[in-house]
């Protein structure tokens, strides 16, 4: 009797989808992840060292932390192409029965949990580097005695930390892991009913609201910045590696926001309508998400003042001003500024004039 209900038990991760799966769409080949893999630890890899590099350069402080930010998610980037790259290229290899060799779905739920964590942490390190450089560019003095090298390494640490806690709710009750098609992957489940609408919520609107946060602070210290180039004290502060950072970090947002849209909106739309998943929309949108941690190491590697110096050698970077960059901007910069105090002035010497006519008028 125990071992015939042992027999027709179905662990709770292979509920909906139980191996083997007969599924061949193209997308599912084994090339993707196998070149998504290599070029994404070739890339994190070389992004690494040229941080490294640029840490032991660094002569600022607002520099130093930001490329602490960059290193944890360089880290975070490598090592989630690492674990579940190795996972699906052995599955693609050894074609395992995933029951077979787990069934008690531990090893389904590391892998739910590694889809989660490392899809979360990027685009929640994106949020916090915005965040330090809105307090970097827009409130300088206030940055200067709240954020230190050990705070911005407990930040990063922060990050990851809020990150784990929620791919760990599916094991609490919240939301479960399951075996996803074609049968070398496992996600939670994006459902509409009960736990499984909530985490499916969960994990959308905290991924579309850091991207938000981002696209709304990035905008406004990019503004300011522009201000303060733009501005009188232009030659007597060095804004180059200001701007530099800001241009890698608007960067990373169109990068994150280009690949993690699609999949975010399609969970929030799925779970939302009440619809079944289409897998083959699954695994195209999963697709693009696995590109931002392929694309984020070449916006260290390429957009750099020492790149760019080579690709624009008459560009004159001791000037320490982006409106350098713009030559006639800042001569139209000028003009205006010159019109307008001269049509002040103007105006002021007609309005004292005539009240000087007026009162040598009066008896």
């Amino acid at each position: 009797m125990n071992a015939s209900v042992s027999a027709n038990y179905t662990p709770s991760c292979y509920v909906i989808n139980s191996p083997p799966f007969n599924y061949t769409h193209p997308i599912a080949s084994a090339y993707y992840p196998s070149i998504f893999t290599f070029l994404g630890l070739m890339s994190n890899l070389i992004a690494f060292i040229v941080l490294i590099k640029s840490f032991q350069r660094a002569q600022s402080q607002s520099r130093s932390f930001f490329l602490i930010f960059l290193s944890g998610l360089v880290v975070t980037d490598f090592m989630g192409i690492l674990v579940s790259g190795c996972i699906v290229g052995a599955f693609h290899v050894t074609h395992f029965n995933w029951r077979t060799l787990d069934p008690n779905c531990h090893f389904c739920n590391f892998m739910g949990m590694t889809m989660v964590f490392y899809g979360l942490c990027p685009l929640m390190l994106g949020a916090t580097m915005a965040v330090e450089r809105f307090i970097g560019i827009n409130l300088p003095f206030e940055r200067t005695f709240s954020i230190t090298k050990r705070r911005t390494i407990s930040m990063v640490l922060m990050v990851w930390f809020i990150a784990g806690c929620i791919a760990l709710l599916p094991l609490a009750g919240l939301g479960s892991y399951h075996m996803q098609k074609p049968g070398s992957w496992c996600f939670f489940n994006i459902g509409s009913e009960g736990n499984d609408l909530v985490f499916s919520l969960i994990f959308s609107l905290v991924g579309l609201i850091c991207i938000s946060v981002s696209f709304v602070l990035n905008t406004v210290s990019l503004v300011t910045l522009i201000k303060v180039c733009c501005g009188q004290d232009r030659s007597q502060r060095r804004r180059d590696y200001e701007v530099e950072m800001m241009v890698q970090l608007i960067l990373i947002l169109v990068i994150a926001s280009i690949c993690w849209c699609p999949l975010l909106i399609f969970i929030a739309q799925t779970v939302l309508s009440g619809v079944q998943v289409q897998i083959k929309y699954l695994l195209l949108w999963v697709r693009f998400a696995t590109g931002n941690q392929i694309l984020d190491p070449w916006v260290y590697i390429l957009f750099r003042r020492a790149v760019l110096k080579r690709i624009y050698p008459r560009f004159d970077w001791s000037r320490g001003s982006i409106m350098t960059m713009y030559p006639s901007l800042r001569d139209t910069m000028r003009r205006v500024t010159r019109s307008s105090l001269t049509g002040t002035l103007r105006s002021n010497r007609a309005e004292e004039m005539g009240k000087l006519h007026v009162t040598t008028q009066l008896p």
